[in-house]
């Protein structure tokens, strides 16, 4: 797709739309999951099993999670498509092997009991649903290849229709498994997410078929395109995502050792569920800049007004649930939450209130950085947002005694705001040099 073109606000948010769409689809996964898990035999118990599952595929998972940034920037031609499968299939395979080291029972009792300190009723079902996420991360990398390449050829609508088929064989699964069977709500939840991406991932191969062909006439070869320079483009991404997934474990572990563990693990699923549905906006910003933005940089000023539009939205839609009686009604009666629950839920959230809005400006810097082809900034920016993590978790928890899930709260905002500060720089550079090129 032809980038060099004046983007008006329209054409922009027709573009993004769709992706936004397919976020805020996925945002619903979590919320829905949780609300049928806490209506089943023992919510606590299940609910925090499930949420150490997740935590565990989410993080397995995380060298793959770039692979649609990857796609959507490189794959132009026959050449660009089969290295960059080559290579995408090979991460796929690493990703599976390392969930099944993890299932091994000597190593996942140690991580689940010894480590997080879990009981042994939660420690169990956190297993059994763990085995279920076998399939998780190369389901998902498979299709987020394949997205890319929608994305990149003006196709995002294919891929908000991906995702509609994804929530319904997830949610179909759910209510199935709900309604007939007894099973546990961890393994009912784990069930339902991988029976979506995999639906997903099939759909997403069809919808991209006739592309394909298209790719396949271009028998252009960039010669500085080899697996040499995939291994060192993706490093960084990869290590990024694999240090952001990293904080799923690291809060698990704290959370485990904190006031309230059991509560605090029970409800972090639907805290971090609830944001993820503002984050959701962000995240599907990121593509759209890359795509957008292109090499030329023309249309970097209706890109970034665009995302002050959507920073400012976020932060309000969600002080505008968080900060008033709209989320008592969320909790208790969406989520499902006991009255307990619900107040160990309430102040974690207000905190988070400036995730979703830096959530945006994390997704353009990064692109600003991904389209310049300097990756490493994006990495370090990362090992600061994880150490102010650790380092605010081990103070709040271990030396202020604080209740677990609210420690993450307070940790997870700090790592994030040093994360944006340290890309500032970096990215502010970029635009001057950019400005100066084109002057």
């Amino acid at each position: 797709m032809s980038t060099d073109y004046r983007l008006t606000f329209r054409k922009i948010f027709f573009f993004w739309s769709p992706l936004a769409a397919t976020w805020l689809m996925m945002a619903v996964e979590g919320p829905f999951l949780a609300a049928i898990i806490a209506r089943l035999v023992d919510p606590k118990f299940n609910l925090a099993a499930y949420g150490v599952a997740y935590a565990f595929a989410l993080t397995i998972e995380a060298p793959i999670i770039m692979i649609m940034s990857t796609s959507t920037a490189l794959v132009d031609n026959r050449n660009a498509f089969f290295k960059t499968r080559n290579f995408i299939y090979t991460l796929n395979g690493l990703t599976t092997v390392l969930i099944l080291l993890l299932l091994i029972p000597p190593v996942f009792k140690y991580i689940a009991q010894t480590a997080i300190g879990l009981p042994e009723p939660v420690a169990r079902l956190a297993y059994q649903a763990t085995c279920i996420f076998i399939p998780w991360s190369g389901a998902i990398g498979y299709r987020r290849f394949y997205q890319g390449i929608l994305i990149r050829h003006n196709l995002t609508r294919r891929v908000a229709y991906g995702t509609v088929i994804r929530l319904v064989s997830m949610a179909g699964t759910a209510l199935l498994l709900y309604h007939f069977t007894s099973i546990p709500g961890a393994l009912v939840g784990a069930s339902a997410l991988v029976a979506g991406v995999i639906m997903e991932a099939a759909v997403s191969r069809i919808m991209v078929a006739k592309t394909l062909g298209e790719l396949m006439n271009n028998r252009e070869i960039h010669t500085s395109l080899t697996y040499r320079y995939l291994i060192k483009f993706y490093i960084p991404l990869a290590l990024t995502s694999v240090l952001a997934l990293g904080v799923h474990p690291l809060l698990t572990f704290f959370m485990g050792h904190s006031r309230a563990a059991i509560e605090s693990l029970a409800v972090w699923p639907v805290i971090y569920s609830f944001v993820f549905i503002f984050r959701s906006v962000g995240l599907s910003y990121q593509e759209a800049c890359i795509s957008l933005l292109g090499r030329t940089w023309n249309n970097f000023k209706s890109i970034y007004r665009f995302g002050t539009v959507l920073f400012i939205l976020v932060i309000s839609t969600m002080s505008l649930i968080v900060f008033t009686p709209a989320l008592e009604f969320w909790l208790s009666r969406i989520s499902g939450l006991s009255t307990q629950l619900s107040l160990f839920a309430t102040l974690p959230l207000q905190i988070l209130i400036f995730i979703p809005g830096s959530s945006v400006l994390l997704s353009l810097q990064r692109s600003i950085l991904v389209i310049d082809r300097r990756t490493t900034p994006i990495t370090w920016a990362t090992v600061i947002e994880i150490s102010g993590i650790f380092l605010t978790l081990y103070l709040t928890i271990f030396k202020f005694e604080m209740v677990g899930v609210t420690a993450a709260a307070i940790a997870v905002t700090i790592g994030r705001i040093g994360a944006n500060l340290f890309l500032l720089l970096p990215c502010y550079r970029i635009i001057i040099k950019i400005k100066n090129t084109s002057s």
